[in-house]
């Protein structure tokens, strides 16, 4: 524990000595915070009066509609909870949830302080047709011309103490905070809080957002469009690559460095089923994920009065259901049953694929990308775990990682045109190879080997070193017993007596 204030105490002076020289760099007139949004109309108004009023109640619908979204949105922490608490053992309920309330709590430090700054420091006026007005982030590091990081809104302070800004960040909050949470499945049920909690300030400080930065924030993958023709540059419309894939690229070398599960494997390297204690509880917080995808694609707009949204929310629901028809089709022939919690992470991996996408292909192609979702998780669940030997406790890796990197290709294949005209300032509708335009594909294949080098190494190395510093697993007779009393003092199912968990 002492290693651990130690290291945070450290990490947090760098991250807060940072975001004070950024402040000094930033300050600007804050006025924009309190400007009236909404003009009153009196009786002998004039055509500029109506047309001001009405500009502004575009405005206040988007606010309203990115607002709503958020909240939905971070109902997905509910989600999250469940699942991976429902799909691990009653011993280790305590610990498993309270990580899942953790990373949000710590995770909004991290973000606030230096994460948001570097993700959307320099996004410039980019979000500016939903939100209105000038956008004060534009301060963006580059090389060459390549976009690298930014560097204003340090603690949402001077400059981007802005209403414009204050509602981004808060939507992009809870995106953060999904990919921040990810990979606590990934080493469920022998980590150490500790280590979690030094990941999760590692993840939304600068993890998510450097990789965030170069696809959303007008980085270098962005640039792909504008400056090697290479389609609309890298696209991901609600964050197939940007939050799932990042965060289930964690979870992937989480679960690597941290080892399996005492019992996971025989002494002949032949998996061994852990069964998780509560099923319903999975399933529930299957749905509430379900219900919150729509918001978490159909807000991906930012505005309200933005009609694609409906194609995206109905794209979302179809991939979701097809994915989890084809992974419980596909077990239960394999398998004889169909089971729970494959139909639970098929659904899972078919939202998950047709995140990047939903915005820019058709009905058929939904179906497509979450039928394949589907069946690529079963496949990926057995190989991570009987090829490679890797304890994945909730198959996040194989339903965030995998599927994410599927729906990056699968915009690159199915995108029709209709849609995205401008994005990343290239004229025209976002077309896929099936369309006409490889190289849309090529740029999205450039953002999967990012994702595979960066996400995973980076995470691979933060593991590492903060196993050999500090230790990330539990001891033993710990993981043994169960890690509610050890680790968090208390019994999540406190009338049980111990030996029925």
């Amino acid at each position: 524990m002492k290693k651990l204030l130690k290291f945070t105490t450290i990490f947090l002076f760098c991250v807060c000595f940072f975001g004070v020289i950024a402040y000094a760099a930033t300050q600007g007139d804050p006025t924009g915070a309190t400007k009236q949004t909404v003009n009153e109309i009196g009786k002998n108004a004039s055509l500029d009066d109506v047309a001001k009023t009405a500009a502004s109640t575009k405005i206040g619908l988007n606010y309203v509609w990115m607002i709503l979204c958020g909240c939905l949105i971070f109902f997905f922490q509910a989600g999250f909870a469940m699942v991976e608490t429902g799909f691990t053992r009653a011993k280790n309920a305590n610990h498993t949830v309270a990580m899942n309330l953790v990373v949000f709590l710590v995770g909004l430090v991290g973000f606030l302080v230096m994460g948001f700054a570097i993700m959307f420091g320099g996004v410039g006026d980019a979000p500016v047709y939903a939100l209105g007005g000038h956008m004060p982030l534009d301060k963006e590091f580059a090389l060459g011309g390549w976009g690298l990081f930014g560097y204003k809104g340090f603690l949402l302070a001077g400059a981007a103490y802005d209403v414009g800004v204050f509602v981004y960040f808060f939507f992009q909050m809870v995106f953060m905070d999904t990919a921040c949470t990810i990979p606590t499945g990934g080493v469920a049920e022998r980590v150490k809080f500790s280590a979690v909690i030094l990941n999760s300030l590692f993840i939304s400080a600068i993890y998510y957002p450097l990789y965030g930065n170069w696809v959303w924030g007008g980085g270098w993958l962005s640039q792909l469009g504008t400056k090697l023709s290479l389609g609309h540059g890298v696209v991901d419309f609600a964050g197939s690559s940007v939050v799932h894939a990042m965060g289930g690229a964690a979870a992937l070398a989480g679960a690597i460095i941290i080892r399996p599960r005492i019992g996971k494997f025989d002494k002949n390297g032949k998996a061994t089923a852990i069964p998780g204690h509560h099923i319903p509880m999975a399933v529930i917080g299957t749905i509430i994920l379900f219900f919150g995808w729509f918001a978490f694609n159909g807000g991906s707009t930012l505005a309200g009065n933005d009609l694609r949204s409906a194609i995206v929310i109905v794209n979302t629901m179809i991939a979701g259901a097809f994915g989890g028809l084809v992974a419980m089709f596909y077990v239960w022939k394999r398998y004889g049953k169909p089971d729970t919690s494959m139909t639970c992470n098929g659904a899972l991996a078919g939202l998950v694929a047709i995140t990047a996408p939903c915005a820019f292909v058709n009905s058929i192609s939904a179906i497509i990308i979450g039928s394949i979702a589907g069946l690529l998780v079963c496949v990926a669940v057995s190989i991570i775990e009987n090829k490679f030997k890797i304890d994945d406790p909730v198959g996040a890796s194989s339903v965030h990682l995998v599927n994410g990197l599927w729906g990056m290709i699968a915009l690159g294949l199915f995108s029709d045109g209709t849609y995205g005209d401008g994005l990343n300032g290239v004229a025209g509708g976002v077309k896929g190879l099936f369309y006409g335009d490889p190289g849309q594909l090529f740029a999205q294949l450039i953002a999967v080997a990012v994702v595979i080098v960066f996400g995973v190494g980076s995470q691979l190395l933060f593991w590492k070193i903060t196993d050999k510093t500090m230790g990330i697993r539990v001891k033993a007779e710990d993981e043994i017993t169960g890690l509610d009393i050890p680790e968090m003092g208390a019994l999540a199912y406190n009338e049980f007596e111990q030996k029925t968990l």
